[in-house]
């Protein structure tokens, strides 16, 4: 089987080809600009590597949300309303779908990062994982994930409330929904706005770190607590040096106080609340993975 697999962020698409995420034939990296022009460049690379490597068997597609994924529902595919500016509405799907005739299995990139991890990476052997990614938004997504189940939506960990810092009650956070959610209060663009300057540019001791790193603490207890999973990854730009892990271990625990008892042995949240084992590779091979699982599973 051969295998086109998209990972759609807000800053930049990766398209790859191959048999598997061991075995890439061929990929590029696109920057993420009007959903026209993006997608229309996706659509150019698999044309063009169907013509080098012969027909793509199936699609896999992880890509920033919100996104429609209730497959018996006449939006399936289409991009909700999202701070993405010309991205509200867009149908994710038509255009592969108007070039090629394969399978193609959609879900959010968190989804498909948390897929990665699970099946590859810092979850494997583990019955469940979490991942959250830090970067332009906040998103989350877990594993294993069954897409045919009905649900409302996908998760949207981002936009949740959390308990505001004492040093930080005069930002109003950057989240053009709800102000300061977790996504409005500590991702790139609020780290940004704050700070005039991205977090590993600040000094080690500098408060951001603990702010941050508070914030995204409250969500690690909060994953906790609602879904039970066997660990917590946390990835994407703002995680990128490792630094912020001590304090959103620190920040879950303080949340937590001792109250889900298996976490509450010394040592257990440096286990619990990781980085990512793939690193900036768990969103393309999540995506490989999806075409994988296309393959066996659709029809066109």
């Amino acid at each position: 089987m051969f295998y086109g697999a998209i990972e759609g962020g807000g800053t930049k698409f990766v398209c790859a080809v191959g048999t598997s995420p061991a075995d890439v034939q061929d990929s590029v990296v696109l920057p993420t600009s009007s959903a026209t022009v993006t997608l229309a460049a996706c659509v150019e690379f698999f044309s063009t590597a169907e013509r080098r490597f012969g027909p793509i068997d199936a699609f896999g597609f992880g890509c920033f949300g919100p996104i429609d994924l209730r497959s018996h529902q006449p939006g399936y595919g289409q991009m909700l309303a999202t701070p993405k500016a010309g991205w509200s509405r867009v149908d994710l799907l038509a255009p592969l779908r108007a070039r090629f005739k394969a399978p193609i299995l959609l879900d959010t990139d968190v989804g498909a990062a948390s897929l990665a991890e699970w099946r590859l990476g810092a979850g494997r052997g583990l019955g469940s994982i979490a991942y959250v990614t830090v970067g332009t938004g906040i998103g989350g997504g877990v594993a294993p994930n069954d897409l045919a189940t009905r649900r409302l939506m996908h998760a949207e960990m981002g936009h949740i409330f959390v308990r505001r810092d004492a040093r930080d009650k005069d930002f109003g956070g950057v989240c053009p929904f709800h102000g300061d959610c977790l996504e409005g209060l500590a991702s790139g663009p609020a780290i940004q706005a704050r700070w005039r300057c991205q977090l590993d540019a600040l000094p080690p001791h500098h408060e951001a770190w603990s702010i941050i790193g508070g914030y995204l603490g409250q969500l690690a207890a909060s994953i906790a607590l609602m879904l039970s999973v066997e660990r917590v990854v946390f990835g994407g730009g703002v995680m990128a040096n490792g630094l912020l892990l001590p304090h959103i271990r620190a920040a879950a625990a303080n949340a937590l106080k001792g109250y889900l008892e298996p976490l509450s042995q010394p040592g257990v949240l440096d286990e619990y609340i990781r980085t990512p084992e793939l690193g900036v590779s768990a969103g393309i091979t999540g995506a490989f993975l999806l075409a994988e699982q296309a393959a066996r599973t659709l029809r066109v």
